[in-house]
């Protein structure tokens, strides 16, 4: 790649140079991903000091997260990676994916420069977008004026990106110029991946390859839940040197249960309280393993991490595995209310009137959901706030006090 020099690099070889701590941690950080991203490029005939542009991006950080909610270690937007067929699910997300992110990033990074013809430009397309690169090239032409990556007018962030990656460059070549120390990176590779045919527990594959859970999620950092499902993810990263340990104490292991969680769905809008119990667990713990946050309800559909019975064998399937979501939707209050039963009246009945599920009114009114109600009998409805009785068969209201949602709300 041609060299960039100007006063904007030398401002960033001065600003990385005085953070020798910042740039050794980061350095320390890529000696696992590098020789695979080098080795890429190279079979690619890509500029190598592409291979520095995690530094740049997430400090070679695979969780990276950016509040504009790009994610892994090349910064993948959600709706770009899904472009380069980079999988979101409630289960795995491959813009954390050391392998899938880095051929997705190259493969954009290599059409980026086939439309601009310049690695500066196409450098400045992947931070700044396309289409505002190519905007910025067209006024520039218009207006008679040289449209190289110093000439146009771009948003700061831009025009310090390619400095960046620069300064890393000239201070990665002579570190010694700059005072600093770097560690050594050998050049072999690091890392090799290794098969799964069955669900195991990420604890569970770290001991077995005999490395630590936070080593095991550095190469396998798409895995965000204490499970991989082998029908989604059936590879794994591990050391070199482990990846043949791995193997041998599974085969060790024999065909003693791998995975002590599965998945569940969700068969209608449900408050978390209510699916822990169902699925035996605790509320915290659910919310904690699926990301749930406060005050939300999870929707129909949803599919969640839950505990394994002791008598489920099967694995999850690849359908759930590939395409699982968890939907949520805010948790209303719901509002009590007593209400008179006409002649005839039924659960469901109500159910239809209301548009709540037959099993919450007989929740709520100890019955079973083919029960009818006498003429006059108080039936118990939680209704949202904003929901009024409607005026055709509208049974006296008794009581009325604010409660939170307490049972799953139907929902069309």
């Amino acid at each position: 790649m041609p060299d960039l020099d100007n006063d904007l690099v030398r401002g960033r070889e001065q600003w990385y140079s005085v953070r020798p701590d910042y740039l050794f941690r980061m350095a320390e950080r890529s000696h696992k991903y590098l020789f695979h991203i080098v080795e890429e490029l190279e079979r690619r005939n890509m500029p190598g000091e592409l291979a520095l542009l995690p530094f740049v991006e997430s400090a070679f950080d695979p969780q990276a997260v950016s509040s504009a909610k790009a994610a892994g270690m090349w910064q993948f937007m959600p709706a770009t990676g899904k472009q380069y067929a980079l999988k979101q699910n409630a289960f795995r997300d491959d813009r954390r994916d050391v392998l899938a992110s880095t051929r997705a990033a190259l493969d954009y990074l290599q059409k980026l420069y086939e439309l601009f013809g310049d690695w500066h430009l196409a450098l400045a397309a992947y931070n700044w977008g396309e289409g505002s690169v190519g905007r910025a090239i067209l006024r520039n032409q218009k207006a008679g004026q040289p449209s190289r990556y110093v000439d146009l007018a771009m948003p700061m962030e831009t025009r310090f990106y390619v400095p960046k990656l620069q300064a890393i460059k000239n201070i990665v070549t002579n570190p010694q110029a700059f005072g600093t120390q770097l560690p050594p990176i050998q050049n072999h590779p690091f890392f090799q991946t290794v098969d799964i045919k069955r669900d195991i527990d990420v604890a569970l594959a770290a001991r077995l390859a005999g490395v630590s859970v936070s080593d095991f999620k550095a190469l396998n950092p798409s895995a965000s839940r204490p499970m991989i499902l082998a029908a989604g993810t059936p590879q794994i990263l591990l050391p070199w040197d482990n990846a043949q340990t791995f193997q041998d104490n599974l085969v060790a292991f024999g065909g003693g249960r791998l995975a002590s969680w599965t998945v569940w769905m969700v068969p209608t809008n449900m408050r978390p309280a209510d699916v822990a119990k169902h699925v035996g667990m605790s509320e915290s713990e659910l919310r904690h393993i699926n990301s749930i946050p406060p005050r939300m309800l999870i929707r129909a559909g949803s599919s969640l991490l839950v505990p394994r019975s002791s008598t489920l064998s099967a694995d999850v399937a690849e359908r759930v595995a590939d395409q699982g979501q968890l939907s949520l939707s805010p948790e209303q209050v719901l509002r009590r209310s007593a209400l008179k039963a006409v002649r005839g009246e039924t659960v469901a009945s109500l159910a239809k009137r209301y548009r709540i599920s037959p099993a919450s009114i007989a929740e709520w009114n100890k019955v079973s959901t083919s029960a009818t109600f006498k003429a006059g009998q108080t039936v118990v409805l939680y209704l949202p706030a904003r929901a009024e009785p409607r005026k055709k068969a509208a049974p006296r209201q008794i009581a009325a006090k604010p409660r939170p949602g307490s049972a799953p709300i139907a929902k069309r």
